[in-house]
């Protein structure tokens, strides 16, 4: 177990993928998805923020699919992203809404 655990880690190392499960979620198999995980867009559908369960997102731009991915922490009600590109944003959960880099993104159901 634990050199499937070290391999684990070194291949999110080696490719800069945050490992999705903590030391809590092994002992809670059972356990609920973060109530962020989702789908969030702006008022007109134009950006479209993915944050995904193993701590990765994908963000859509207008036409552009996948214009920006990268992996996410969230604390509390603040996001923290690094881009895959070595940029860097946060945002804050506000009321159920996402407010990030000037936009207002809400959850799509």
């Amino acid at each position: 177990m634990v050199r499937i655990a070290m391999v684990l880690s070194i291949a999110a190392v080696l490719t800069g993928t945050a490992l999705a499960q903590t030391e809590d979620d092994t002992m809670n198999a059972t356990h609920e998805p973060h109530p962020y995980i989702g789908l969030w867009v702006t008022k007109d559908e134009r950006v479209r923020h993915e944050l995904l369960a193993n701590g990765r997102y994908d963000e859509a731009r207008g036409t552009r699919e996948s214009a920006y991915q990268g992996r996410y922490e969230v604390s509390g009600d603040h996001i923290e992203y690094w881009d895959d590109t070595g940029f860097t944003a946060d945002g804050d959960f506000i009321d159920g809404v996402l407010h990030h880099g000037g936009m207002i993104l809400y959850r799509k159901r």
